[in-house]
C-alpha cells in the first residue's frame, strides 16, 4: 500500500493530467509566471528551486559536487503549479554544490541547462551554482552611493572592453584585463601619466559603458588568458557576470564580488557604470536555455518555421512575447539591484518591441530616475514583427528616455559604414554639411536643417536631443584612427591628430548624448583590422604609451569635456530651446559648419558662442556678428580662461580645426 501511495504521489509531481496539469496548443497561450523568475533560493536549511516550462511532460533538478564532470548526485522531479512553473524543495544545506535542470516535452528530454535566469555558475557557464549571494558583498557595499547625476544632459559616455583597457604592459596595470583592473589606484604608464581609473577620472566622463560582461559562450574560462579574446555578443547567462574578467573562475563567487568591487571602486572615482546588454539573441538558439526551456517560445520564427534572423547572428529573441519581456525587465532590474548599475545600453535595440523598451526604462526610473538607457535603434536583418512596433530609431519618439546613436553624425564625419575607404566631411568631401547640423541639434527638427539632405533620415526622429547619443566611433568598424588613415588621402604632419579632435568637437558641442571610444582620446589603433571582435590583444589592446606621445590630443580631449560640463549651452536637454537659442551661421561653400548659441542659452554665463567646424585644408572665413570674442579653442588648444581676442564680423578659423570663441558685450 505505502509503495503504491508513493508511486502515485511521484506520478502526480511529473505532471499528471488528473491533477488539473493543462497542455497548451500554442505558444501565444502559455501563462505568465508569477513573482519573480528565480529560479534557486538558498538558506542553509533548504534551497528551492523553480523553472517555467508550462508544456512539459516532465522537469528535473541534478544536483553535483562539480562545475564540471561526473554525474548527478542525485535527482529531483519537480512538481507543476497553474502558472507553467515547476518547483521542488531540498530540506538540506547545498552550499558549494551545483546543479542543472532537464525538461522532458513530447516525450523527449531537451538536454541539461542551468536554468533560464542563473545568478551564479560554474566554470564555462553549464552548470548553476548553489551560493550565498550575501557573501559575495565587498566590504561597505551597502554605502555604495552613485554619483551625483542632475540630468541626461550631463552625461558623457566612454566605451571600454576590460581586456582593450588594460591588458598592454604599458597600462602599469596588475589585474590586466579583469574586473579589477577598475579598482587600482595611481597606475601609470612608463612615461609616468595616468592610466586606469585614474586616466578615467583625469579625462572627465561621467559614464564607462562597459563591453558585454555577463557568461558569454565563446571564451573557454580554462584557458582563456593564453590565447582568447571576444567582445561578449555571443550570451548564455545574462545574469552572472563572465569568468573570464575574474581572477578565478573556478570559484563562482569570485566572478560576483569582483565585479561589485569593480562598481565600487568606480562608483568612489565619480563614474557611473552602464552594461552592455544583448537581449536580441542567443548565441546557439537550439543549445540555449530558453529552447531547452519551452521550446519554440523565447524566439520569432519564419513562416516556414526556422528561426528568424534580425541580428544576424542565426535568431532573435521575441521579446513581445510576455515571458521574454519579462525574462528583459526583471534582468535589467536585477543588475540595478544586485550590481548597482546605473545605465544600459542596448545591443540591436531595433529588435525589441516599443512597449517592452518602455516597460524596462519605467521599471528602471523607479529605482533611478536618471537611469541612462540608450542603444542601437537598427537591426541586422529585417526583424519578424511589424517595423511601426519596433523599438528602431525612427521610432524613438515613441520611447520617452531611451537614446539612439546617430549614424548620420557618425557617417556624415567619417564616411558611411559599408565602405572603410570612403570618407565624408573629414575626408573635405562636400555634401555632408546637413548630417553634420542634424548630429549638433540633437536629431531635432530645427528649421535649418535641410533634412531632405541628410544621409539616412528623411525626418527628424528624436523628441528631445538626449534621445541622440552623439558618436563617431565605437567598438564596432574601424576605430576613428583607422578610418582616418584608410579613408583621407595625403594626410602630412599633424593632419591626422587635427582631424580625430575635429571629429570629436563635433561630438562634444552636440545637443545630443556624448559618446567617446576608449583610447581616441590617445589616438588609438587596431592595426586596421575593420572588425576586431576575436582579434588578438596585438590588435585590441590601448597602448598606454601613446599619451605620452599624443598627450596634445589627450589634453584637447579633457579640455573640451570640461568646456561642455561648464556651459550649459552646449547641452540644452530640450527641443525648444534648442531650437530657440542655436543658428547655424552662413558658409560660403562647402567643408565647414558653423552656429551660435545666443542670449545665455540655458542660463549660461557667456552671452553669445560661436562654434565653428572647419575641415578645409585652409583657412575657413566666418561671417559673424560684429564685435569683439574671447577664443577658447583655437587650432587644437583650449583654454576656458581664453586663448586671446578675435574681431568681428568676420573670423579666421585654422585648416583642418575648429574655433569656439565667446561674446559677453
Amino acid at each position: 500500500m505505502r509503495c503504491f501511495l508513493f508511486c502515485l504521489v511521484m506520478t502526480c509531481m511529473v505532471g499528471c493530467k488528473d491533477a488539473g496539469r493543462v497542455m497548451y496548443d500554442s505558444v501565444d497561450n502559455y501563462p505568465v509566471r508569477q513573482g519573480s523568475m528565480s529560479e534557486m533560493e538558498y538558506t542553509p536549511a533548504s534551497t528551492s528551486f523553480h523553472l517555467w516550462s508550462p508544456n512539459a511532460d516532465e522537469v528535473r533538478v541534478m544536483l553535483y559536487n562539480e562545475a564540471e564532470g561526473g554525474h548527478a548526485y542525485e535527482t529531483y522531479h519537480m512538481q507543476w503549479s497553474s502558472d507553467g512553473t515547476w518547483h521542488v524543495k531540498v530540506n538540506q544545506d547545498l552550499k558549494g554544490k551545483f546543479y542543472t535542470f532537464n525538461v522532458k516535452v513530447k516525450d523527449e528530454w531537451q538536454g541539461d541547462t542551468p536554468g533560464l535566469f542563473a545568478k551564479a555558475v560554474g566554470i564555462n557557464g553549464n552548470r548553476g551554482a548553489i551560493i550565498d549571494m550575501a557573501e559575495t558583498n565587498p566590504t561597505g557595499w551597502e554605502n555604495d552611493q552613485k554619483p551625483v547625476l542632475k540630468s541626461l544632459t550631463d552625461v558623457v559616455a566612454y566605451e571600454m572592453h576590460h581586456r582593450d583597457f588594460s591588458i598592454d604592459a604599458s597600462s602599469g596595470i596588475q589585474h590586466k584585463g579583469q574586473f579589477l583592473a577598475l579598482t587600482e589606484q595611481s597606475t601609470q604608464s612608463p612615461e609616468g601619466l595616468s592610466t586606469g581609473i585614474d586616466h578615467l577620472r583625469e579625462l572627465g566622463i561621467t559614464h564607462v559603458h562597459l563591453l558585454p560582461s555577463y557568461d558569454y559562450a565563446t571564451i573557454d574560462e580554462h584557458t582563456f588568458k593564453d590565447s582568447h579574446y571576444n567582445w561578449g555578443y555571443d550570451p548564455q547567462n545574462y545574469n552572472v557576470p563572465d569568468g573570464s574578467y575574474s581572477t578565478d573562475p573556478t570559484k563562482p563567487e569570485t566572478r560576483i564580488m569582483e565585479f561589485k568591487q569593480m562598481v565600487q571602486a568606480l562608483h568612489q572615482a565619480g563614474i557611473r557604470v552602464v552594461l552592455d546588454v544583448v537581449y536580441n539573441h542567443t548565441y546557439n538558439a537550439a543549445a540555449s536555455a530558453f529552447e531547452k526551456t519551452a521550446p519554440g517560445y523565447f524566439y520569432r520564427m519564419k513562416p516556414d518555421g526556422t528561426f528568424a534572423n534580425g541580428s544576424g547572428c542565426g535568431n532573435e529573441t521575441a521579446s513581445n512575447r510576455p515571458m521574454m519581456r519579462k525574462f528583459m525587465v526583471e534582468s535589467v532590474l536585477y543588475w540595478m539591484r544586485e550590481y548597482h548599475l546605473d545605465g544600459f545600453r542596448f545591443d540591436l535595440m531595433g529588435i525589441h518591441d516599443i512597449a517592452t523598451m518602455n516597460e524596462i526604462r519605467q521599471e528602471a526610473q523607479k529605482l533611478d530616475p536618471q537611469v541612462l538607457i540608450y542603444g542601437e535603434g537598427w537591426a541586422a536583418e529585417s526583424p519578424q514583427y511589424a517595423a511601426d512596433s519596433l523599438a528602431m530609431k525612427a521610432n524613438i519618439s515613441k520611447m520617452p528616455g531611451i537614446a539612439a546613436f546617430s549614424d548620420e553624425l557618425r557617417d556624415g564625419l567619417r564616411g558611411p559604414w559599408d565602405d572603410d575607404k570612403k570618407g565624408a566631411f573629414l575626408a573635405g568631401l562636400p555634401g555632408h554639411e546637413e548630417s553634420i547640423k542634424f548630429g549638433i541639434v540633437g536629431a531635432i527638427d530645427h528649421p535649418q536643417v535641410q533634412m531632405e539632405q541628410v544621409n539616412y533620415s528623411n525626418k527628424a526622429w528624436a523628441s528631445e536631443p538626449v534621445q541622440m547619443m552623439s558618436y563617431v566611433s565605437c567598438h564596432d568598424d574601424m576605430c576613428l584612427v583607422d578610418r582616418l588613415l584608410t579613408s583621407v588621402p595625403d594626410l602630412k604632419g599633424n593632419d591626422l591628430e587635427k582631424l580625430d579632435m575635429l571629429a570629436q568637437t563635433a561630438v562634444l558641442t552636440s545637443q545630443g548624448i556624448p559618446f567617446i571610444f576608449a583610447g581616441e582620446e590617445v589616438m588609438r589603433d587596431k592595426k586596421m583590422v575593420h572588425n576586431s571582435f576575436e582579434s588578438p590583444d596585438s590588435v585590441n589592446a590601448i597602448n598606454w604609451h601613446n599619451k605620452a606621445k599624443y598627450q596634445w590630443v589627450f589634453n584637447y580631449y579633457k579640455g573640451m569635456i570640461a568646456l561642455r560640463k561648464h556651459h550649459p549651452a552646449f547641452r540644452l536637454g530640450s527641443a525648444e530651446l534648442v531650437r530657440q537659442h542655436l543658428e547655424f551661421l552662413s558658409v560660403e561653400g562647402s567643408g565647414v559648419v558653423a552656429f551660435r548659441l545666443k542670449d545665455h542659452a540655458g542660463g549660461d554665463v557667456w552671452k553669445h558662442i560661436v562654434v565653428v567646424l572647419n575641415a578645409r585644408r585652409e583657412v575657413a572665413k566666418i561671417e559673424v556678428p560684429e564685435g569683439r570674442y574671447v577664443a577658447v579653442v583655437n587650432n587644437g588648444l583650449v583654454n576656458e580662461s581664453g586663448l586671446g581676442f578675435l574681431y568681428g564680423p568676420t573670423l579666421s578659423v585654422a585648416p583642418e580645426s575648429a574655433l569656439i570663441v565667446y561674446q559677453n558685450e
